[in-house]
């Protein structure tokens, strides 16, 4: 292990002993929270080297990767499944968007135990190099009762780091990072299917698994029957059109310039175009 690493790890492993200090004045043990991708099995070998008492704990989004389950028993971690399914939140509270992320508070962002160990790391994008300064934050999920304190350990270690530290623990990570040749690609990011926070806003999820497509648009359809006074509704008609501008539109103004007439007077049919592009039956 490169020295610079090294020194990462120890202050990596001395980080995750503090909190787990913290976590035994409570009576409880230190939450390890997994959630299938390299940077979450990197903090677990951290909490495994580190010696404490902690939980590893997967809250079960429903639709992670496949495959994740799995890695998640194969690694003894505990799984916590949501009350309600992503789509059912759909159902209940509408399609998630960039700028409101309707699923990730009943899916991600709720308190377990009181002192959490969290695989974040500031190299994954300018936000979160923005925001995250410090290796320690208490994280508050809706009110002061719920506050956790978070223990970052793994925030300042770039991709490198992480290939280097699976490769000197011969840690099994997610099937999803390796190629056919077995190749480990630490470029590659897990995450939710079909995040609307992704780059191409989870097009490429959907393009790859379009049945979920399909049970989104079903599910939207569903929202839209009991909110039909919701702005969407108002402003986009159906499921296809509210799906088609969330998927592909930069703003509404996008939207409605890609629904203007064509020279033949005809409107364009968002049903149509997401079934082409994505080829599935919706």
């Amino acid at each position: 292990m490169r020295p610079e690493l090294q020194k990462k790890v120890e202050f990596g492993i001395k980080l995750i002993q503090a909190g787990a200090q913290k976590a035994a004045e409570v009576g409880q043990p230190i939450e390890i929270a997994y959630s299938g991708g390299k940077d979450s099995d990197c903090i677990l070998e951290l909490a495994k080297m580190a010696g404490v008492n902690y939980r590893a704990i997967y809250k079960n989004t429903t639709i992670d990767p496949p495959g994740t389950i799995k890695h998640c028993k194969e690694k003894g971690v505990e799984i916590v499944n949501p009350s309600l399914s992503f789509f059912k939140i759909v159902e209940k509270e509408s399609p998630p968007t960039m700028r409101a992320r309707i699923c990730c508070k009943h899916l991600k962002e709720y308190k377990i135990l009181n002192v959490s160990v969290q695989g974040i790391r500031r190299c994954e994008s300018e936000k979160r190099k923005e925001n995250y300064q410090e290796p320690t934050i208490c994280r508050t999920y809706g009110s002061k009762k719920n506050a956790v304190e978070v223990f970052l350990p793994i925030l300042q270690w770039d991709n490198e780091d992480v290939k280097n530290f699976v490769e000197d623990r011969g840690i099994k990570c997610h099937p999803l990072y390796y190629d056919d040749q077995m190749n480990f690609h630490v470029e590659r990011r897990l995450g939710c299917l079909g995040c609307p926070l992704k780059s191409d806003r989870g097009v490429s999820d959907y393009k790859r698994y379009p049945k979920l497509l399909k049970q989104l648009v079903i599910a939207t359809k569903k929202w839209l029957e009991t909110h039909p006074d919701a702005e969407s509704a108002t402003k986009f008609g159906d499921a296809y059109r509210i799906t088609y501008h969330n998927l592909f539109c930069k703003s509404y103004e996008d939207f409605q310039y890609r629904m203007q007439p064509t020279l033949f007077g005809d409107i364009p049919d968002c049903r149509k175009l997401l079934e082409d592009y994505f080829g599935i039956e919706l």
